[in-house]
């Protein structure tokens, strides 16, 4: 069962959109942290502090790679905001796991929810602009059949 997961997951990695791979990003940084949260939660030392400390590496893991994504040759005030944004949330989590406080996870959590709903959204809205225009729009060439831009 669990190759069939493993299968379904890269086919979707695989198949994914630049824009949705940033989504699944932003999805797996979230989980990462939730997971990290759940650590607290754990009563064997070690088993806590493992579970707290590596899913906030994975985390920031994320964060560099997201970094990573970001066109910095095209330096723009979206892409310097977003890279102190991503950084920011790293730093916080290092402070989350060497002191081992929930505090700056929950902070994270937060700012980070809302940009990767405002991403969500953004996906949405272009999913819409993407769909089937009738010629009577006054758009079409061919069949009579056109995507707007």
């Amino acid at each position: 069962m669990k190759s069939n997961a493993a299968s379904y997951k890269k086919a979707a990695i695989l198949t994914a959109s630049p824009e949705r791979l940033i989504l699944m990003l932003y999805d797996g940084a979230l989980d990462a942290m939730g997971r990290a949260k759940s650590g607290f939660e754990i009563e064997e030392l070690k088993t806590r502090n493992e579970t707290i400390s590596n899913n906030l590496i994975k985390a920031q893991n994320i964060f560099g790679e997201l970094q990573r994504s970001l066109r910095m040759d095209k330096s723009t005030e979206y892409t310097d905001q977003m890279y102190g944004l991503y950084d920011f949330y790293a730093m916080k989590l290092n402070e989350a796991n060497f002191k081992k406080v929930e505090e700056p996870i929950d902070v994270v959590i937060k700012l980070f929810t809302d940009i990767r709903n405002a991403w969500c959204e953004m996906l949405s809205k272009q999913k819409i602009k993407a769909e089937v225009v009738m010629p009577t729009q006054g758009i079409g060439v061919g069949s009579g059949i056109s995507l707007r831009a």
